[in-house]
Protein backbone atom coordinates (compact mmCIF):
# COMPACT_ATOMS: atom_id res chain seq x y z
CA UNK A 1 0.00 0.00 0.00
CA UNK A 2 1.28 3.61 -1.02
CA UNK A 3 0.81 5.79 2.61
CA UNK A 4 0.67 8.67 0.49
CA UNK A 5 -2.81 7.67 -1.12
CA UNK A 6 -4.07 7.07 2.76
CA UNK A 7 -3.74 10.74 3.73
CA UNK A 8 -1.93 10.53 6.93
CA UNK A 9 -2.99 13.23 9.27
CA UNK A 10 -0.42 13.89 12.69
CA UNK A 11 -1.60 16.19 15.51
CA UNK A 12 0.46 17.19 18.53
CA UNK A 13 -1.65 18.20 21.70
CA UNK A 14 -0.66 20.70 23.24
CA UNK A 15 1.47 21.98 20.15
CA UNK A 16 2.58 24.45 22.74
CA UNK A 17 3.66 23.84 26.36
CA UNK A 18 6.42 23.68 28.84
CA UNK A 19 9.15 20.44 28.05
CA UNK A 20 7.88 18.51 30.83
CA UNK A 21 4.22 18.59 30.15
CA UNK A 22 2.86 15.24 28.86
CA UNK A 23 1.70 15.77 25.48
CA UNK A 24 -0.52 13.43 22.58
CA UNK A 25 0.77 12.40 19.44
CA UNK A 26 -2.18 11.17 16.90
CA UNK A 27 -1.68 9.59 13.99
CA UNK A 28 -4.87 9.32 11.69
CA UNK A 29 -6.14 7.93 8.45
CA UNK A 30 -3.46 5.43 7.81
CA UNK A 31 -4.35 2.22 6.79
CA UNK A 32 -5.20 -0.43 9.16
CA UNK A 33 -2.57 -2.53 9.97
CA UNK A 34 -0.14 0.16 7.90
CA UNK A 35 3.37 0.24 9.43
CA UNK A 36 5.24 3.48 10.44
CA UNK A 37 7.71 5.82 12.34
CA UNK A 38 7.12 8.71 14.32
CA UNK A 39 10.13 10.29 14.34
CA UNK A 40 11.12 13.80 16.23
CA UNK A 41 13.43 16.28 15.15
CA UNK A 42 15.16 18.98 16.91
CA UNK A 43 18.18 21.35 16.42
CA UNK A 44 20.00 22.39 19.05
CA UNK A 45 20.91 26.05 19.01
CA UNK A 46 24.64 25.06 18.64
CA UNK A 47 23.46 23.62 14.99
CA UNK A 48 23.70 20.13 15.98
CA UNK A 49 20.64 17.64 15.23
CA UNK A 50 19.08 15.42 17.51
CA UNK A 51 16.49 12.58 16.60
CA UNK A 52 14.33 10.01 18.50
CA UNK A 53 11.67 7.48 16.86
CA UNK A 54 8.72 4.60 17.23
CA UNK A 55 7.83 2.04 15.48
CA UNK A 56 3.87 1.92 15.40
CA UNK A 57 1.14 -0.47 13.42
CA UNK A 58 -2.00 0.98 13.02
CA UNK A 59 -5.15 -0.01 14.59
CA UNK A 60 -8.36 -1.36 12.68
CA UNK A 61 -9.31 2.33 12.82
CA UNK A 62 -6.26 3.76 10.74
CA UNK A 63 -5.27 5.09 14.27
CA UNK A 64 -2.03 5.38 15.91
CA UNK A 65 -1.78 7.17 19.55
CA UNK A 66 1.66 7.40 20.82
CA UNK A 67 0.46 8.56 24.37
CA UNK A 68 -1.14 4.67 24.47
CA UNK A 69 0.20 2.27 21.76
CA UNK A 70 3.23 0.73 22.24
CA UNK A 71 6.45 1.20 20.47
CA UNK A 72 7.54 -2.01 18.45
CA UNK A 73 10.88 -0.25 18.34
CA UNK A 74 12.98 2.77 17.48
CA UNK A 75 15.26 4.63 20.51
CA UNK A 76 11.93 3.00 22.61
CA UNK A 77 9.98 0.63 23.25
CA UNK A 78 6.72 -0.07 24.87
CA UNK A 79 4.28 3.04 25.92
CA UNK A 80 5.72 6.03 26.31
CA UNK A 81 4.04 9.12 25.86
CA UNK A 82 6.89 11.22 26.13
CA UNK A 83 9.42 8.55 24.79
CA UNK A 84 10.15 10.96 21.75
CA UNK A 85 11.45 13.55 23.92
CA UNK A 86 13.39 11.95 26.68
CA UNK A 87 14.99 9.45 23.84
CA UNK A 88 16.38 12.23 22.04
CA UNK A 89 19.90 11.57 20.67
CA UNK A 90 22.37 12.87 18.46
CA UNK A 91 21.77 12.21 14.73
CA UNK A 92 23.90 9.65 13.14
CA UNK A 93 27.19 11.10 11.90
CA UNK A 94 27.01 13.87 14.59
CA UNK A 95 30.62 14.63 17.00
CA UNK A 96 30.86 12.62 20.10
CA UNK A 97 30.39 13.70 23.40
CA UNK A 98 27.41 15.84 22.60
CA UNK A 99 25.50 17.22 25.53
CA UNK A 100 22.21 18.79 24.66
CA UNK A 101 21.59 22.26 26.46
CA UNK A 102 19.21 25.10 26.24
CA UNK A 103 21.04 28.28 26.14
CA UNK A 104 18.23 31.04 25.66
CA UNK A 105 15.12 29.88 27.77
CA UNK A 106 13.45 33.03 26.53
CA UNK A 107 12.75 30.67 23.12
CA UNK A 108 11.79 27.65 22.70
CA UNK A 109 12.66 24.72 21.69
CA UNK A 110 11.37 23.80 18.24
CA UNK A 111 10.54 19.56 16.95
CA UNK A 112 9.57 18.61 13.80
CA UNK A 113 7.53 15.85 14.62
CA UNK A 114 7.03 13.60 11.21
CA UNK A 115 5.66 10.08 10.34
CA UNK A 116 7.17 7.87 7.46
CA UNK A 117 6.40 4.62 6.08
CA UNK A 118 7.16 1.68 7.16
CA UNK A 119 9.96 0.86 10.40
CA UNK A 120 12.44 3.20 9.13
CA UNK A 121 15.90 3.04 11.44
CA UNK A 122 18.23 5.49 9.54
CA UNK A 123 18.40 8.14 6.54
CA UNK A 124 15.24 10.32 7.69
CA UNK A 125 17.01 13.62 5.96
CA UNK A 126 16.88 11.60 2.86
CA UNK A 127 13.88 10.71 3.09
CA UNK A 128 10.04 12.51 1.99
CA UNK A 129 7.87 12.06 5.44
CA UNK A 130 4.29 11.19 4.98
CA UNK A 131 3.41 14.29 7.14
CA UNK A 132 4.69 16.38 9.87
CA UNK A 133 4.10 19.07 12.33
CA UNK A 134 6.32 21.70 13.99
CA UNK A 135 5.47 21.90 17.86
CA UNK A 136 6.79 24.26 20.88
CA UNK A 137 8.66 23.27 24.18
CA UNK A 138 9.50 25.72 26.37
CA UNK A 139 11.32 26.24 30.15
CA UNK A 140 9.89 29.67 30.81
CA UNK A 141 6.07 29.56 31.49
CA UNK A 142 3.89 32.94 30.43
CA UNK A 143 4.21 34.91 33.64
CA UNK A 144 7.83 33.62 35.00
CA UNK A 145 10.32 36.75 35.14
CA UNK A 146 13.60 36.24 34.40
CA UNK A 147 16.33 38.56 35.78
CA UNK A 148 19.91 38.74 35.87
CA UNK A 149 21.97 39.52 39.01
CA UNK A 150 25.09 40.81 39.16
CA UNK A 151 25.30 42.74 42.83
CA UNK A 152 28.36 41.87 45.01
CA UNK A 153 30.17 40.30 41.88
CA UNK A 154 27.74 37.08 41.46
CA UNK A 155 27.40 36.09 37.65
CA UNK A 156 23.52 34.29 38.35
CA UNK A 157 20.20 34.69 36.87
CA UNK A 158 16.76 34.49 39.21
CA UNK A 159 13.73 33.06 38.08
CA UNK A 160 10.69 34.53 39.62
CA UNK A 161 7.30 32.23 39.37
CA UNK A 162 3.75 34.12 38.10
CA UNK A 163 1.82 35.57 40.58
CA UNK A 164 2.69 37.62 43.98
CA UNK A 165 4.28 34.83 45.48
CA UNK A 166 5.90 34.70 48.00
CA UNK A 167 7.36 31.59 46.67
CA UNK A 168 9.50 28.65 47.91
CA UNK A 169 13.24 29.55 46.83
CA UNK A 170 16.15 27.15 45.27
CA UNK A 171 19.68 27.61 44.75
CA UNK A 172 20.79 26.07 41.34
CA UNK A 173 24.16 24.95 40.99
CA UNK A 174 25.65 22.74 38.03
CA UNK A 175 29.04 21.11 37.29
CA UNK A 176 32.18 21.14 36.30
CA UNK A 177 31.35 22.59 33.05
CA UNK A 178 31.19 25.84 34.17
CA UNK A 179 29.10 29.25 32.70
CA UNK A 180 25.95 30.10 33.92
CA UNK A 181 23.22 27.67 32.98
CA UNK A 182 19.68 28.04 32.89
CA UNK A 183 17.18 26.16 31.54
CA UNK A 184 16.41 23.86 34.74
CA UNK A 185 15.98 27.00 37.29
CA UNK A 186 13.54 28.49 34.10
CA UNK A 187 11.48 25.41 34.43
CA UNK A 188 11.25 25.01 38.71
CA UNK A 189 10.62 28.49 38.46
CA UNK A 190 7.38 27.22 35.93
CA UNK A 191 6.32 25.23 38.63
CA UNK A 192 6.39 27.41 41.60
CA UNK A 193 9.68 27.83 43.04
CA UNK A 194 11.92 31.40 42.48
CA UNK A 195 15.48 29.33 41.43
CA UNK A 196 18.68 31.40 41.21
CA UNK A 197 21.06 29.84 38.73
CA UNK A 198 24.22 30.65 39.74
CA UNK A 199 27.84 30.01 37.76
CA UNK A 200 30.42 29.77 40.16
CA UNK A 201 33.24 28.02 38.20
CA UNK A 202 33.99 30.78 35.56
CA UNK A 203 31.60 34.28 36.85
CA UNK A 204 32.97 37.50 35.78
CA UNK A 205 34.57 37.80 39.02
CA UNK A 206 36.62 34.94 38.33
CA UNK A 207 37.67 36.11 34.67
CA UNK A 208 38.94 39.25 36.28
CA UNK A 209 40.98 38.33 38.64
CA UNK A 210 42.03 34.74 37.85
CA UNK A 211 40.68 33.80 41.71
CA UNK A 212 38.42 30.96 42.60
CA UNK A 213 35.45 31.99 44.23
CA UNK A 214 35.22 30.88 47.85
CA UNK A 215 32.01 30.26 50.45
CA UNK A 216 31.64 33.97 50.65
CA UNK A 217 30.32 33.90 47.36
CA UNK A 218 28.09 30.90 47.58
CA UNK A 219 26.88 32.56 50.81
CA UNK A 220 26.38 36.37 49.20
CA UNK A 221 24.24 34.31 46.14
CA UNK A 222 22.01 32.71 49.36
CA UNK A 223 21.20 35.73 51.20
CA UNK A 224 20.15 37.85 47.71
CA UNK A 225 18.04 34.91 47.44
CA UNK A 226 16.68 34.42 51.13
CA UNK A 227 16.33 38.65 51.10
CA UNK A 228 14.22 38.98 48.02
CA UNK A 229 10.59 39.97 49.12
CA UNK A 230 8.83 37.60 46.74
CA UNK A 231 10.64 34.84 48.18
CA UNK A 232 10.18 32.92 51.63
CA UNK A 233 12.92 33.53 52.83
CA UNK A 234 12.74 30.51 55.48
CA UNK A 235 12.08 27.61 52.88
CA UNK A 236 15.31 27.74 50.36
CA UNK A 237 16.64 24.87 49.27
CA UNK A 238 19.99 23.93 47.64
CA UNK A 239 20.17 21.61 44.58
CA UNK A 240 23.66 20.17 43.19
CA UNK A 241 24.53 18.93 39.97
CA UNK A 242 27.96 16.98 39.81
CA UNK A 243 30.47 18.72 41.44
CA UNK A 244 27.60 21.28 42.51
CA UNK A 245 26.82 18.43 44.87
CA UNK A 246 30.12 18.81 46.98
CA UNK A 247 29.45 22.11 47.04
CA UNK A 248 26.09 21.91 48.34
CA UNK A 249 27.16 19.66 51.21
CA UNK A 250 30.09 21.92 51.79
CA UNK A 251 27.24 24.54 52.86
CA UNK A 252 24.93 22.53 54.37
CA UNK A 253 27.56 21.48 56.80
CA UNK A 254 29.99 24.46 56.90
CA UNK A 255 27.80 27.71 55.97
CA UNK A 256 26.73 29.71 59.19
CA UNK A 257 24.34 31.12 56.75
CA UNK A 258 22.90 28.08 55.76
CA UNK A 259 22.75 26.54 59.25
CA UNK A 260 20.99 29.18 60.78
CA UNK A 261 18.44 29.51 58.22
CA UNK A 262 17.89 25.99 58.71
CA UNK A 263 18.00 26.13 62.59
CA UNK A 264 16.04 28.86 61.79
CA UNK A 265 12.96 26.82 60.11
CA UNK A 266 12.97 24.29 62.55
CA UNK A 267 13.54 21.56 60.13
CA UNK A 268 16.03 19.68 58.91
CA UNK A 269 17.51 20.14 55.60
CA UNK A 270 16.35 17.01 53.81
CA UNK A 271 12.88 17.52 54.46
CA UNK A 272 12.39 20.92 53.21
CA UNK A 273 9.05 20.82 51.55
CA UNK A 274 8.52 22.87 48.23
CA UNK A 275 5.43 23.24 47.00
CA UNK A 276 4.28 24.12 43.22
CA UNK A 277 1.99 27.09 42.38
CA UNK A 278 -1.60 25.77 41.43
CA UNK A 279 -3.18 27.08 38.68
CA UNK A 280 -3.58 26.94 34.90
CA UNK A 281 -1.09 28.31 32.50
CA UNK A 282 -2.44 29.91 29.73
CA UNK A 283 -0.17 30.04 26.35
CA UNK A 284 -0.38 33.09 23.92
CA UNK A 285 -1.98 31.71 20.40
Amino acid sequence: MDGKQCCVKVSVQPSRGLVDEKFVVLVQNAFPGFQLTVHAHHQCEDGHGWEAFGHYTADATGTVNVSEDPSLGGTYSGAEPMGLLWSLRPVPGSKPGLRMRKKNVQTPMEITVSVYQGHQTEGFVDQVPLTGVVVERWYMAPGVQRIPISEDGLTATLFLPSGPGPFPGLLDLWGSEGQLVEYRAALLASHGIASLALDYLTPKITMETGKMVDNQYFETAYRVLQQHPQVLGSRIAMLGLSFGISVTLKMAVYSQVVKSQLCGAGRRWSTLVLRRTPGRRCWPS
